[in-house]
C-alpha cells in the first residue's frame, strides 16, 4: 500500500492546502458577532465541496442583479474591498479569504460602510473558480498575496497555472486582471506567467490605477511593506 498522500479529500475534493495559515490571534466578541450574525447571509451560494458537490453554478444575476461582477482573491483585512464597493455601487463584489480572523475584520467594515454589494466566500478562490460561470467577471485583484519566498514553495504562489488557467477562463475579454507585490521575485514570476494565459501586461505604478472605478487605497500590507523599507509593485493586465 502507498505512503504517496491522496489527490483528493474522503469527500471528493481536491486537496487544496497553499495557504500560510487560517486562523491567528483569538477574535474578538464583536468580531464573533459579525460571523455569527452577517457571514451567512453575505455568502455568494454553494461554494463548498461538501455544499456543492455537482460544482453547479452560483446565479450572479439573481446575486447582483445584472451587474458587473468583480472578484478580490485574498482580500485581507477587506479595506480595498470595502473601498471599491463604496465607490462602485454599481458593481458587485465577491472576496474570497481563508483567514478567518480576516473575514472577521471586513464584515465589521462592510457593516460601518453599509456596503450592499460584497458577498463573502470564507475559503479558497479555487472553489469559486469551480462555480463561476466561465466569462462572468469583469475584474479580479490579488493584492499581497502569499509570496512563499522559499524557492521550493514558489509552485504554492498563486500565479502558476493551477491558479491562473480557471483565471482566465472566468474573466470576459478585456477584463482587467491587477496584481500588487512587495516581493521582487513575486513581480518577476507573475510577469513570467500571467501574459502565458491570455493576458497582457498595461502598467504597473498605482498612478493607473487612479481610475472612474475608484482610486487606490493603501492597504496594511502596503503600509508595512513601507515600513520595512521593500517597494510595492503594482502590474495591470488585460484578458485578451
Amino acid at each position: 500500500m502507498s505512503d504517496k498522500p491522496s489527490d483528493t479529500h474522503p469527500s471528493g475534493a481536491p486537496w487544496r492546502n497553499f495557504y500560510g495559515r487560517f486562523k491567528g490571534k483569538g477574535l474578538r466578541s464583536s468580531q464573533e458577532a459579525y460571523l455569527d450574525e452577517d457571514l451567512a447571509r453575505l455568502s455568494p451560494g454553494k461554494v463548498t465541496w461538501e455544499d456543492n458537490p455537482e460544482r453547479e453554478h452560483i446565479d450572479l444575476e439573481a446575486l447582483f442583479g445584472g451587474r458587473d461582477v468583480w472578484l478580490e482573491i485574498g482580500f485581507g483585512g477587506g479595506e480595498h474591498m470595502v473601498h471599491q464597493a463604496v465607490q462602485n455601487p454599481d458593481v458587485g463584489i465577491i472576496g474570497c479569504e481563508p483567514y478567518i480572523n480576516g473575514v472577521a475584520m471586513l464584515l465589521g467594515k462592510i457593516r460601518k460602510a453599509g456596503a450592499d454589494n460584497i458577498r463573502v466566500h470564507p475559503g479558497d478562490a479555487r472553489d469559486m473558480f469551480d462555480v463561476l460561470p466561465d466569462q462572468s467577471l469583469s475584474r479580479a485583484f490579488l493584492l499581497y498575496p502569499d509570496p512563499w519566498p522559499k524557492k521550493r514553495h514558489h509552485r504554492r504562489r498563486f500565479v502558476t497555472p493551477e491558479h491562473l488557467e480557471p483565471l482566465a477562463r472566468k474573466l470576459k475579454p478585456g477584463a482587467i486582471f491587477r496584481v500588487a507585490t512587495d516581493i521582487p521575485d513575486y513581480v518577476r514570476q507573475t510577469l513570467e506567467q500571467v501574459p502565458k494565459h491570455g493576458f497582457e501586461w498595461l502598467a504597473e505604478k498605482p498612478d493607473d490605477w487612479r481610475e472612474p472605478w475608484g482610486d487606490w487605497i493603501s492597504t496594511r500590507y502596503e503600509q508595512k511593506a513601507f515600513r520595512e523599507g521593500r517597494t510595492p509593485h503594482y502590474l495591470t493586465f488585460r484578458k485578451v
